[in-house]
């Protein structure tokens, strides 16, 4: 066998070039590939896209269980290939629904299970057992181009020429018509400030779509915020309780101890102010007393007898 340093250099590059290519594309395809593949493949189609985008969740009973792969259009219809785990249960007669995610937009795709047995593998749901939802946020995002295309002048003047027209048509009729050419001359005065808010609004929504996983989160932890209170409902409503019926033994307690209570707060004044008085011998007791319990402590502390010495001159 020869060495590899003898052999043809160029048929090697290009054997390890081609092996090399193959290791990349099995790897940006290994979803794919039959052995190795992330789930099983379905396909459905639908009238319209209903803003539904690649890599979105695909969900049962709320429970995400793949993602679409990819979106086309064939003819009339739009063709959606997504892939499910493994082991996702879903009868033959099953539908499909693009439902909306978040309040910003977001969708996904919804299974609704429905027939008995389980819908074979690379089996396509057909539109007549799909539903595509109307997309609002895109219906909203195109408004201020749709106004910025009207002639706000011509529309006025049109509006002005209907109202000379209809000059001989009932008095209702010709209110009606000039109520609406006035307001076609209060739009033409106000084109400016109409786009200005219309643009404002269009930068509103462009903040409030990048923020949607903070919107999201907030929606989700005030949920459960809800649910704590709800919870600790009952808890509020006994400490209340409580509370209330422990002012009332509380409010029948003083009326009922007020009588004997007035002598004694008059005893306790008489008291205090003759502590006051004597606060300054008290002091002093105070200020002595240290050395006389020290003293007296080494008096009693050999035994049950004092321990004293008495000394005398010499």
């Amino acid at each position: 066998m020869k060495p590899f340093r003898e052999r043809n250099a160029v048929l090697i590059g290009l054997i390890g070039f081609t092996g090399l290519a193959l290791v990349i594309l099995g790897a940006f395809k290994a979803d794919q590939l039959p052995l190795i593949g992330g789930g099983d493949t379905y396909y459905a189609n639908f009238t319209e896209a209903g803003g539904l985008k690649v890599s979105q969740e695909v969900r049962v009973a709320g429970v995400s269980v793949g993602n679409v792969k990819e979106i086309e259009l064939q003819g009339n219809h739009v063709h959606v290939r997504f892939v499910l785990d493994k082991g996702t249960d879903f009868g033959i007669e099953s539908g499909a629904e693009i439902r909306v995610r978040t309040l910003l937009g977001s969708m996904f795709m919804a299974l609704t299970p429905k027939g008995s047995g389980q819908l074979p593998k690379d089996s396509t749901i057909p539109v007549a057992r799909t539903l595509a939802p109307y997309d609002v946020v895109q219906a909203f995002s195109g408004l201020s181009e749709t106004t910025d295309q009207i002639d706000i002048p011509q529309l006025s003047k049109s509006l002005d020429a209907l109202s000379e027209i209809s000059q001989d048509t009932p008095v209702e009729f010709r209110g009606a018509i000039k109520g609406v050419s006035n307001l076609s001359r209060n739009l033409a005065a106000r084109d400016d400030q109409l786009n200005a808010l219309l643009v404002g609004l269009k930068k509103v929504t462009g903040v409030l779509n990048s923020r949607n996983q903070e919107l999201e989160t907030l929606f989700k932890d005030s949920d459960v915020l809800f649910q704590a209170i709800a919870a600790r409902r009952q808890s509020i409503h006994n400490l209340l309780v409580s509370t209330t019926s422990l002012s009332n033994q509380l409010s029948g307690l003083v009326k009922d101890t007020r009588a004997n209570l007035k002598p004694a707060l008059t005893q306790l004044e008489a008291v205090t102010a003759m502590l006051r008085r004597n606060e300054s011998s008290l002091d002093e007791a105070l200020r002595v007393m240290g050395s006389f319990d020290r003293v007296f402590a080494n008096a009693l502390g050999s035994g049950p007898w004092f321990d004293t010495y008495i000394g005398t001159g010499s």
